[in-house]
């Protein structure tokens, strides 16, 4: 509960795709702050799901993330915030009232294998201790009418997406 595999091949999968998954279980108080490097691989995703892998409302809801839209700190890591209160970081991956759900990311079209120092590590943390586990928070904050914004463009772009 609460960690992540390292990345390995995705079985069934394609040959040049990696995943790691895992589990949380969080307390409305409780977040996970997830960690892992940049890499050069041309997409990479994360997202939530419920214990029976339905994913989550990712059309309303910021469930999930890739590459383009995670940002990166000035150290080349990738630090996902995944919680039910929302913490004021861009990273912020939501819940959405469910307190388990299972946790995935995957790395496609992969230039060489990924070893357990690609992966992500987890750290549970108090919700309100989360400015203290982001070396980089200050830079992490994201403002609500730009959280706002952040979401409308993730529903116009998904919208856009089933309709052309």
């Amino acid at each position: 509960v609460n960690t992540m595999v390292a990345p390995r091949l995705t079985p069934g999968g394609l040959a040049t795709q990696y995943s790691s998954a895992g589990h949380f279980d969080l307390a409305p108080d409780q977040a996970l702050v997830i960690t892992l490097p940049v890499t050069d691989a041309p997409y990479l995703g994360f997202q939530l799901g419920s214990l029976w892998y339905v994913s989550l409302d990712y059309i309303n809801h910021q469930t999930s993330l890739n590459g383009t839209q995670a940002q990166a700190d000035p150290d080349g890591k990738i630090r996902i915030v995944v919680a039910e209160r929302n913490p004021g970081v861009t990273n912020w991956v939501e819940t959405d009232g469910h307190r388990k759900g299972f946790l995935q990311f995957r790395w496609q079209r992969v230039s060489r294998e990924l070893t357990e120092a690609d992966g992500p590590t987890v750290e549970l943390v108090d919700a309100g201790d989360v400015p203290t586990r982001l070396p980089y928070y200050e830079s992490n904050r994201i403002s609500t009418e730009d959280w706002r914004a952040r979401i409308a463009l993730r529903q116009k772009l998904i919208g856009d997406r089933m309709v052309g």
